[in-house]
């Protein structure tokens, strides 16, 4: 059991450490029948459990509520569907502190936007996937052959 939870907390690191490198998560509210979209997470490497969004007040996850984000990895060896609650975020000092140049091209009105929110999306749990292969995995796989499942790699459920 002991060993299980570190391996989790791993995963669960890596997917935070990989999120820093490309943060960008496909997001729908659970329940709509709205396709999830593209955004940009705005993450603080010491909140473990939360990340943030800029969007306007007209799109359709703005009304916030219970959420789905999905994750892949810039080398497409790390997936995570994450679950959790969006609200909207009204803190001045947290808005503050994500806004840049690049945020700043999306609002016409720039910080001071009208249409401007940001939402945090507080997680739950998160299922995560590594596809870190092995050697031999790789090598059946080449070959045809059946892949046991340690040969493919890593996997998580992990409560946030």
């Amino acid at each position: 059991m002991q060993a299980k939870q570190e391996q989790d907390t791993e995963i669960r690191e890596r997917m935070w450490k990989e999120m820093g490198k490309s943060p960008f998560v496909m997001i729908g509210l659970v329940g709509s029948h709205e396709h999830s979209e593209p955004m940009t997470a705005q993450l603080d490497p010491d909140a473990n459990g939360e990340f943030w969004f800029y969007t306007n007040r007209t799109n359709r996850i703005a009304k916030g509520g219970e959420a789905m984000a999905q994750y892949v990895a810039k080398g497409h060896d790390l997936f995570a569907c994450i679950h959790g609650t969006l609200t909207e975020e009204t803190r001045p000092e947290i808005i503050d502190k994500y806004w840049s140049k690049q945020t700043e091209a999306w609002f016409e009105g720039g910080r001071n936007d009208p249409d401007l929110m940001m939402l945090r999306f507080e997680l739950k749990d998160a299922e995560i996937w590594e596809g870190d292969q092995s050697l031999t995995g790789m090598f059946k796989m080449l070959t045809g052959q059946t892949i046991k499942p340690s040969e493919a790699g890593r996997h998580a459920e992990v409560s946030l």
